[in-house]
């Protein structure tokens, strides 16, 4: 057997390993950047049109999070963190705060649609927002600087919409809820959609089933921890992993797969929004 390809690994994700090669440049590549061409499979740049060639740098998939790599991802941590300082350095303010934003079902139903998305910036507790901004640090910035900047935040808030919007849906009319859970387990859900597609490879085959147990954990704790609004979820979970396999079906591949990545997310968020108001 030929030792080189147990140890070769995508040549854009080190992290994956791979068996497929570029029928044109000979790279390895993974089945996330394989692209069907008429004699075998070709990577993201030999597929590419002429004319319209980028240069990948690889030290911002490689590289420690940071805001240069990944600055929707901070931002977003960074207005979590200091909405809930304030309101800890002043209850009247955190008061005033969750009473015009958290996720109230009974004003929703009343006009106040805006609540499905602002709430995911409150936190109840530092426990709550800790762990919240924790798996944003964990699964926001690779996938930020894989997919832009752009489509990323429109993921991560059409997550939250789907999160919110499931709690208002199916939720009880007297439940008020706070926090980002929906837009984590949005990108939860794209991780997965993306680990599934790479099951075929050692590389993605692994990384499904860790994030499966993950996900079997945490869909758990709703029954173990008083409080946890897991139809806000379940909401983003789906919404995530939706966007995710919209992407794969319509972006991947094409010369503007940065605009369509960001069309695709924002109408899954104006469809939701749509649906809280109408209903």
């Amino acid at each position: 057997m030929d030792e080189r390809l147990e140890t070769e690994v995508c040549y854009r994700h080190p992290g994956r390993a791979t068996r497929l090669r570029c029928s044109e440049c000979d790279r390895p590549i993974c089945a996330e950047c394989s692209h069907d061409a008429a004699v075998g499979q070709k990577c993201p740049e030999c597929a590419r049109p002429e004319g319209r060639h980028r240069v990948i740098d690889a030290r911002r998939t490689t590289a420690s999070p940071g805001f240069d790599t990944a600055p929707v991802t901070f931002t977003i941590i960074a207005i979590a963190a200091a909405l809930f300082l304030i309101g800890f350095v002043s209850p009247d303010i955190r008061f005033q705060l969750f009473d015009l934003l958290q996720s109230d079902n009974r004003l929703i139903a009343l006009g106040e649609w805006w609540r499905v998305l602002t709430a995911a910036f409150l936190h109840a507790s530092l426990t709550h927002i800790l762990f919240n901004m924790w798996a944003l640090y964990i699964f926001g910035p690779r996938m930020e600087t894989q997919v832009g900047s752009v489509p990323f935040a429109a993921l991560y808030v059409a997550s939250a919409a789907g999160g919110g919007a499931a709690s208002y849906l199916f939720g009880p009319a007297n439940q008020i809820a706070v926090g980002a859970s929906g837009a984590i387990f949005g990108l939860f859900g794209a991780w997965i959609y993306v680990a599934w597609r790479l099951r075929a490879t050692p590389g993605g085959r692994a990384m499904f089933n860790q994030l499966g147990v993950l996900l079997l954990i945490n869909l758990a704790l709703p029954l173990l921890i008083p409080n946890i609004d897991w139809r806000a979820h379940v909401g983003g979970l789906v919404t995530g992993a939706g966007i995710a396999a919209l992407w794969a079906q319509f972006a991947v591949g094409r010369p503007n797969v940065i605009q369509i990545r960001t069309w695709i997310a924002t109408a899954v968020f104006i469809g939701i929004m749509t649906l809280v108001i109408l209903l």
